[in-house]
């Protein structure tokens, strides 16, 4: 996906877009500066009220990953069926802050896929609309 072009998101507000691409938005604690994904009213630490949206990134690294083998079960509605499902990388990528987001992978190959490696997000096909448009959904890649 082009950072030029204007998609169509699951969920628009658990991204924003910066002038170097793409960037997670979660949300940061004012009492105690927990960061949290995706943002909530309220702080699971000291249970402040006062959470605002915070950039998250774009980079991190590979905490853990699996391979999704199976169409998962509702509300999963990606439009794929038993037979047109591939399966996918799922993984856990360590922020810099510490946080850790769960997130589609872009490779689903276990060779290629490695604790520790660098990544970055991007926006990959999640479905494509009875008209022909194609929702996106976040996802990290390795970085090569």
């Amino acid at each position: 996906m082009h950072n030029d072009e204007a998609p169509e998101l699951v969920c628009p507000e658990l991204l924003r877009r910066t002038a170097s691409g793409w960037s997670l938005l979660g949300g940061r604690c004012a009492s105690c500066g927990e960061i949290c994904f995706p943002a909530q009213r309220s702080c699971a630490k000291c249970c402040g009220t006062s959470v605002a949206a915070w950039e998250i990134g774009d980079r991190g690294t590979l905490w853990s990953w699996t391979i999704q083998g199976f169409l998962p079960k509702s509300p999963y509605d990606s439009g794929e069926t038993e037979s047109t499902f591939r399966p996918y990388g799922v993984g856990y990528v360590q922020m810099p802050s510490g946080l850790k987001v769960e997130s589609r992978l872009t490779v689903s190959d276990p060779r290629r896929l490695q604790i520790g490696a660098p990544m970055a997000l991007i926006l990959q096909p999640y479905r494509t609309k009875p008209d022909g448009h194609q929702v996106f959904t976040f996802a990290f890649e390795p970085i090569a």
